[in-house]
C-alpha cells in the first residue's frame, strides 16, 4: 500500500479485490460485519457495515503494521475520477472527512463503479 502525505492529503491506493482476511473480526465492535477487502501495496484495506480499515505493512519485513479507522460517518463528501473505458488504466476517489482529505487510487482491476456504490451505500 502507499500511504503517504501530500500536501495533508493520506493517499492509499488499492490494486485488486481480494478475500476478507480471517484476522480482521478481532478488531470488530458488536455488530459489525466484513463487506469487501482490496489488496493493498503492501497489506489490505477492508470495508465494514460500519467503516473503512487499511492495515498498512512497514518497514523492510513488513512486521510493523500501522492500521487506519475511518468511520462512515466522518465522511463529509467523496468524489470518483476515472478516464473512460478506453484509457481506463486507473481511476480516483477523494474522501472529505472530518479530520481531513484521503486520495484512493484503484488499479484498474476495480470496478468504479461497484466502488462508487460501496461508498455511497455506506455513507448515504
Amino acid at each position: 500500500m502507499s500511504a503517504g502525505q501530500l500536501e495533508n492529503t493520506l493517499i492509499w491506493t488499492f490494486t485488486s479485490p481480494c478475500n476478507i482476511p480471517d484476522d480482521v473480526t478481532e478488531t470488530f465492535i458488536d455488530g459489525e460485519k466484513a463487506l469487501h477487502a482490496f489488496k493493498t501495496i503492501r497489506d489490505v484495506a477492508i470495508f465494514t457495515n460500519k467503516r473503512i480499515i487499511v492495515r498498512d505493512a512497514q518497514g523492510i519485513t513488513g512486521k510493523k503494521v500501522e492500521t487506519y479507522s475511518l468511520p462512515y460517518t466522518s465522511i463529509k463528501m467523496y468524489s470518483t475520477e476515472n478516464a473512460g473505458k478506453i484509457l481506463d488504466i486507473n481511476s480516483e476517489v477523494e474522501l472529505w472527512t472530518m479530520v481531513g482529505h484521503i486520495k484512493i487510487n484503484l488499479n484498474k482491476k476495480i470496478n468504479i463503479r461497484e466502488f462508487d456504490k460501496l461508498i455511497s451505500n455506506a455513507i448515504l
